[in-house]
């Protein structure tokens, strides 16, 4: 039995294969299998190979064993290994030109980074963000040393160096937690801001936390230091608790009091970003093919699917193809921070593409290819292999659903086998008490599981930024779904159109956008199917939108309330029918009233002695509906007869409460 329990309870697991070219170096390789390189080193160490540099070129049979060795199937073929990886990084890097410094900023929510940022580019971003607050990544490229900027209060900055900077705005909302996680992990410094007058907030401390992850160097900005009573020593000593260990603190963090309004400390944060560039001595080959990261995407009436690429490596060239993640494009236009077309970008430069095939999302890799051919190769390779990954992860859900069954129903067996020895046991005297059978709480929790069904809202979610989408779907997952949830069946980039509407009506759903709508034509649609579209452009309304929605499905509670009292006064006898009597309670009202449709509850020395209903409700002789205070009635009861003088009988409402997540 042992034997056989042990076979039924081993998992076999599916195998994955692995196509790999005739030839593949090995940072290559462990992109190819999904295993960091240091991790990859250690194994060929395992397996007695002495060279295991990063571009050590490893022939087929040499890969197929490592392959082997992660439990993989290594398939040769060259051309469905097809892809493109970035190139490995020199060894020596100071043969290379200086690059501009990445700088992202980061903070909580109001916390005035947009504000900062208006400061120093001369352009007023928050006035056109939708209730004040960032829903993008933005990017903008800059040289403000050297420079003159003419903020609100006619301060003018200018500094010795003329080195350029780019700078990366992340939104503050906890719904972008995703996007702030890549504008951290694209950067070479973070610049933090906290505001002098909250302190450290939850965003705050995620942003701290993304940073300490990508081993970003940090400087603080602590800003709105022009308003009065501003204790910039309490912020400090506050940002300890959190692990920044600042300067003045025996640290190597900087803090920089700064105000983004008035352009206060603007001068000394720059000269911190620029001497903390130095030290990190940043550097990038400007020749080659190139290599960036995807910031944001979005699809744009006239231009089509748009992308802002932030360049790391190389030069990118107009007319050059692309690909990023299953997409790939030839470049059309560039276009720069400021709005003008640019034919070439090189590291550092955040530029937005036009001419994509398809939509890249953001946070995908982008790397330059020889030709199209090449670029329509990898993108069809990077489907496949996404599509077999999903399968075989199908397969494994199932593989362990089934094995889940098999251990249950031998368990079940066993249960069985026992109770059939412990009868036998019984009636041969070798036990006192008749057994009982032990049931498995799996199947006492799927009957629960079917009586309270989870209900489901679909839903399909649409944005104008790829990063935005992501970021929404993301929160309406992390909405309570232990009685209710949303399901998101479809999420993409543009405007609502009636194929969404279409899609919702289908499964009975709603649509939602996020700085999105639909046309008239769309909207008529909607209406006539009767299918519900809502449209933001605050994460928090949308939150609250579908809160609500969800709240409408909950099965409603009821409560209960006194609406009124009365006292039995006296107990009298009436004639029903010939000589039989029935008993009727005289009451007078002493608060509220009794309605007639309402149940009555009869309370006796703080004892609820009869609940039900009325089966008259009298005045005098007239039957009456409702009894206000101080009138005197006569009451008689549904299947109750024992009333007696003195006790206190009660009108019931029920109202229905609605619900909130």
């Amino acid at each position: 039995m042992e034997k056989k329990k042990k076979i039924l309870t081993e998992t076999v697991k599916a195998r994955r294969e692995v196509f790999i070219p005739e030839a593949i170096n090995v940072a290559n390789l462990s992109k190819v299998i999904g295993v960091k390189y240091e991790q990859l080193v250690e194994k060929m160490i395992e397996l007695g190979m002495e060279n295991t540099r990063h571009d050590y070129v490893l022939t087929s049979e040499e890969a197929s064993l490592v392959v082997m060795e992660y439990d993989m199937d290594p398939v040769v073929d060259s051309v469905a290994s097809l892809d493109l990886y970035p190139r490995p990084k020199p060894d020596d890097m100071s043969i290379y030109d200086v690059r501009p410094p990445i700088v992202t900023i980061m903070g909580h929510v109001d916390h005035g980074k947009t504000t900062l940022l208006d400061s120093l580019r001369k352009a007023s971003v928050a006035a056109n963000e939708a209730g004040g607050i960032t829903q993008h990544i933005g990017a903008f490229s800059g040289i403000p040393l050297n420079t003159q900027y003419c903020l609100l209060s006619n301060t003018h900055l200018s500094l010795p160096s003329k080195k350029k900077i780019t700078f990366i705005d992340t939104p503050g909302h906890a719904a972008f937690s995703a996007m702030r996680a890549r504008g951290a992990n694209a950067t070479d410094i973070v610049v933090l801001v906290v505001a002098a007058d909250d302190g450290v907030m939850p965003q705050t401390i995620e942003a701290i936390n993304h940073a300490n992850a990508a081993g970003v160097p940090m400087i603080v900005a602590i800003n709105k230091c022009d308003k009065p009573n501003i204790n910039t020593q309490k912020i400090k000593e506050e940002l300890l608790r959190y692990n920044v260990q600042l300067e003045e603190f025996g640290g190597d963090t900087q803090a920089v009091p700064i105000s983004g309004l008035t352009g206060m400390g603007l001068t000394e944060l720059e000269e911190n970003i620029s001497t903390l560039a130095e030290v990190l001595d940043l550097r990038a080959e400007v020749d080659g093919t190139s290599e960036g990261v995807i910031l944001e995407s979005q699809v744009e009436k006239g231009l089509g699917n748009v992308a802002t690429v932030l360049v790391h490596r190389g030069t990118l060239k107009s007319g050059s193809v692309i690909v990023a993640g299953t997409s790939w494009g030839k470049i059309r236009r560039m276009i720069d921070d400021k709005g003008k077309v640019v034919k070439t970008a090189g590291p550092g430069t955040p530029v937005r593409i036009i001419g994509w095939k398809d939509l890249p999302k953001a946070g995908d890799e982008m790397l330059e290819a020889q030709d199209e051919s090449l670029a329509k190769t990898v993108v069809e390779n990077r489907k496949i292999r996404a599509t077999r990954e999903l399968e075989m992860k199908d397969i494994e859900v199932i593989r362990e659903k089934r094995q889940k069954e098999r251990e249950e129903q031998l368990e079940e067996r066993l249960k069985e086998k026992k109770f059939k020895r412990d009868v036998w046991e019984y009636y041969h005297g070798l036990r006192t008490t008749y057994p009982t059978m032990e049931r498995g709480e799996s199947k006492n929790q799927s009957s629960s599981e079917e009586k309270n069904p989870i209900i489901e809202l679909p839903v399909i979610v649409k944005g104008d930024v790829s990063g935005t989408v992501e970021a929404v779907v993301a929160s309406l997952g992390g909405l309570p779904s232990n009685e209710v949830r949303l399901k998101v069946i479809h999420s993409s980039v543009g405007a609502i159109t009636e194929a969404d509407v279409d899609m919702a009506s289908a499964c009975e759903g709603i649509v939602l956008g996020f700085n999105v709508k639909g046309d008239k034509q769309t909207m008529a649609k909607a209406k006539l199917k009767k299918v519900e579209v809502k449209s933001h452009s605050i994460i928090y309304k949308l939150l609250e939108d579908a809160k609500s929605m969800l709240a409408r499905l909950l099965p409603p509670e009821y409560t209960t309330k006194v609406a009124g009292e009365a006292k039995i006064q006296q107990v009298f006898q009436i004639n029903v029918k010939g000589r039989l009597t029935s008993p009727v309670a005289g009451c007078r009202v002493t608060n509220g009233s009794i309605m007639k449709n309402n149940k009555i509850r009869i309370i006796r020395q703080e004892e609820t002695v009869f609940e039900g209903l009325l089966t008259s409700l009298k005045q005098v002789k007239m039957d009456v509906t409702e009894a206000k205070k101080g009138i005197e009635c006569g009451m008689s009861f549904e299947g109750f007869d024992k009333f007696q003088e003195g006790d206190i009988i009660q009108s019931i409402e029920t109202i229905e409460v609605p619900r909130q997540l």
